[in-house]
């Protein structure tokens, strides 16, 4: 049949497969169909050739479909552009297609499909496949052999690996270099240096890709000594280091925080004229900050000829790393106004930073700010926010937060819903972080401490020692912080024989050795109980040095049951560990009060202000209609604060005509009773319940932050306010949360006899009226409708 004039041109663009235009190949697919040559087998696989050249693969599968018999040539061809564009999936379908059609690979097609196999790491798929070439006799193509070693390799199997290495019938210098750097990753050093070893006496002369595979294996497999010792041998066997294997050894560098062979390798890089590198300058940025060296984090990006956005987000985290966060967010905002594209790791790093540090208001701005940029948030980055919404307790945000992960799937994530369930318990929300967590389709260790922390910080020993059984039976191991979290939960509650019977079983039956975390938790546990002397033994017995927070439990305990004699001690070791701690001072000035020791106590405070020491004034936090106001003592300018006061002296009538009077014992100053009631007035958790009273619907649940512990007096208040107004309030200091409900707390009044800074409130909170501070971030007001969850 003779072909028109037209077509032939059309045909002959399809020989330029690679030149030919998609809109081209449509109209020569139609004039195929028209001219009725569409069955010439050379003509349609050139036509498939060029549309999965175009990655038009709908096309391509149409194409293959309207064969009467495609041969193997076909199948091979979009097969092999599929597996060259990644399309894993839709190899293994049309391999499995054409087993359907009666065609059987050759030795061109199996790479692509074992390729494929080691994209998806589907192991039984990939040895199936091995199988088929076993029984064929294709495997003894060295393509093949190759790729199934690659294979083996990216699936962790390296004894299957070597078997085929061992029977490759020529051994090549790509397997071999695949195989020693797939033990490197692995961690088997051992196995990596003899195979290492075992190719120089087969001939093989290691090159870049050998060299950088050992350096980059052992560096991400956390063998950091043998990655530097891997690239001092690189250079004593006289080969060059390039830019990969520099930035390969690098971060091996910073991990082992080993600065002299870091500034080593960055003079190198300065010789060899690596400096203009992008990679290894963040690489380099990264080492310094993992060395905690500051000022030449600032100085290698300084020295950059061009910026670039990856070094731009290695000195953010790097940064943040040296608790720089003011510096970070100036330089967040700099690159910000000249307009760079920061991407998502950009903003995440900067979050993460500000919520690590406790910037959890700038964190949650940087969120909603991150989104109106048009940055979609990924998996990681709603972990680094959920935090600063469980810190300041912004529920409304957290839940945001958690909608923004159900519609973007990234719930499933098992970091995602490890925070999602701390969010939910810092925010007084236990139930719904019970929820989460049992929705959870996969849960690590960090979830099972995460509901067990959640319960600690409540209160509910029981239920966090039941956590820790049920994470047993499981199959989860406990750990250091499973531990801690048990420990905690026991001393929240006085379960003083439960805990101390954990404490002695975690070396006996689990092996773990306790940090001084540990001894923190079992002193406070034995302290509050009365155990005085007991708690001060266990601190001698120990087998290392104690810290500041281990005096600092003997030292609060001691101030609970005014032990004036171990409280000197305790305070004696933390003024010579914590010199400028200001909180240890306030605490034996405490004691000493308590005791009525007005000249000893004016004694250390004027060591306070010999050393110029300062507490910062205490605060609250309350959410009310999507907005997060902070009461901080300071600034007589509140608007509301006649309304407030004037609302707390009409509760205060309330409570003294139910026969409450004030708890003036936890105003440890020698001052007039009147005067007393006033300064216990000033608390700014009192501030904030009423503040929240007066914004919001009657009988809608309340919920407090509070930077300090609460005192008898407010936590006596609030428990009046909660009956008297018909609310849940919740209140969350800094040891645990305390729920009100009906004249009630969940503490069970355990903690009200700690003002462990109630000195302090006194002395700042009351004398300095309260400055209110609002933020709107994250849900304008008008979309917080779009942002409800029901759980």
């Amino acid at each position: 049949m003779p072909v028109p004039r037209q077509a032939e041109k059309l045909l002959h663009i399809l020989n330029k497969t690679t030149t030919a235009s998609l809109s081209q190949a449509h109209q020569a697919h139609a004039h195929l169909l028209k001219t009725g040559i569409s069955s010439v087998p050379r003509h349609t696989t050139k036509l498939l050739s060029l549309y999965a050249n175009h990655q038009c693969f709908s096309d391509a599968e149409s194409l293959l479909n309207s064969f009467s018999g495609p041969d193997l040539f076909a199948f091979s061809t979009l097969i092999y552009a599929y597996t060259k564009f990644n399309e894993f999936k839709r190899t293994l379908k049309l391999f499995s297609e054409m087993f359907c059609d009666g065609l059987f690979p050759d030795a061109h097609i199996l790479p692509s499909v074992i390729k494929a196999c080691s994209g998806l790491s589907v192991l039984e798929i990939g040895k199936q496949v091995h199988g088929f070439g076993l029984t064929c006799g294709l495997t003894l193509d060295s393509f093949v052999e190759s790729s199934l070693i690659h294979f083996y390799v990216k699936c962790n199997e390296l004894v299957d690996a070597h078997k085929v290495f061992d029977n490759m019938v020529e051994r090549d210098m790509v397997s071999w270099s695949a195989l020693a750097a797939g033990y490197a990753r692995k961690g088997d050093v051992v196995s990596a240096k003899k195979v290492f070893e075992e190719g120089k006496k087969l001939g093989f002369e290691p090159n870049s890709v050998s060299w950088n595979g050992m350096i980059a294996g052992f560096n991400q497999s956390g063998c950091f000594v043998d990655a530097v010792l891997m690239f001092h041998e690189m250079h004593l066997c006289g080969f060059k280091s390039d830019g990969t294997s520099i930035s390969s050894v690098l971060p091996a560098i910073g991990d082992l925080r080993d600065l002299y062979i870091g500034i080593q390798v960055h003079g190198h890089v300065i010789k060899m004229g690596f400096g203009v590198d992008k990679c290894i300058v963040s690489a380099l940025i990264d080492m310094y900050s993992k060395c905690e060296c500051a000022p030449e984090i600032s100085q290698v990006f300084e020295e950059m000829d061009l910026v670039d956005l990856g070094a731009c987000n290695a000195l953010i985290s790097g940064l943040s790393r040296n608790g720089l966060v003011d510096k970070a967010l100036n330089i967040f905002k700099e690159f910000q106004g000249q307009r760079m594209e920061l991407n998502v790791v950009s903003w995440t790093s900067m979050i993460a930073c500000c919520s690590q540090h406790g910037k959890d208001i700038e964190a949650l701005e940087l969120f909603r700010s991150m989104q109106v940029a048009g940055v979609k948030p990924n998996s990681v980055t709603i972990p680094c926010v959920l935090p600063a919404c469980g810190n300041v307790a912004a529920l409304t945000h957290g839940k945001a937060a958690h909608c923004f992960s159900l519609r973007r799937e990234f719930f499933d994530d098992v970091y995602v819903g490890s925070a999602m369930i701390d969010m939910y318990a810092n925010c007084g929300q236990i139930q719904i972080a019970r929820c989460c967590f049992d929705r959870m389709p996969v849960r690590n260790v960090v979830s099972w401490n995460a509901m067990m922390g959640g319960y600690a910080m409540h209160g509910m020993a029981k239920e966090a020692i039941q956590i820790f059984h049920q994470m047993q039976q499981s199959g989860q191991k406990p750990d250091i912080v499973s531990f801690t979290s048990l420990l905690s939960a026991c001393s929240q509650s006085g379960l003083t024989d439960e805990g101390h019977r954990y404490f002695e079983s975690m070396s006996r039956d689990y092996g773990i050795e306790a940090r001084v975390e540990h001894y923190a938790c079992i002193v406070s546990l034995l302290g509050r109980a009365g155990k005085l002397e007991e708690a001060y033994s266990i601190i001698r017995k120990m087998s290392f040095e104690p810290d500041a927070c281990v005096w600092g439990a003997l030292l609060s305990s001691c101030r609970v049951h005014h032990n004036l004699s171990l409280g000197e001690v305790a305070a004696k070791k933390l003024f010579e560990l914590e010199p400028h701690n200001p909180g240890n001072y306030i605490l034996l000035s405490n004691i000493y009060a308590s005791k009525g020791k007005w000249n000893e106590m004016d004694k250390v405070r004027n060591i306070m202000r010999g050393k110029g020491l300062r507490k910062n004034p205490g605060c609250s936090w309350i959410e009310v209609k999507y907005k997060v106001h902070m009461l901080l003592a300071g600034d007589k300018s509140l608007p509301q604060m006649a309304q407030i006061m004037n609302k707390l002296n009409e509760l205060s009538m309330e409570m003294k005509k139910s026969g409450y009077l004030p708890h003036t014992g936890f105003v440890l100053q020698d001052v007039e009773e009147q005067e007393k009631e006033h300064i216990l007035c000033g608390h700014s958790e009192k501030l904030a319940v009423v503040f929240g009273i007066l914004n919001t619907n009657a009988g809608s649940p309340l919920r407090v932050i509070k930077n300090l512990r609460i005192c008898g007096d407010c936590h006596a208040v609030i428990k009046f306010i909660a009956t008297f107004e018909k609310r849940e309030i919740y209140v969350r200091d800094t040891n645990r949360f305390h729920h009100f409900k009906d004249g009630e707390c969940s503490c069970g009044d355990y903690w009200t006899s700690d003002p462990r800074t109630s000195l302090f409130e006194s002395l700042n909170e009351s004398t300095l009226s309260v400055e209110l501070v609002t933020k709107d971030f994250l849900i304008p007001e008008h979309l917080a409708s779009n942002y409800q969850l029901i759980c």
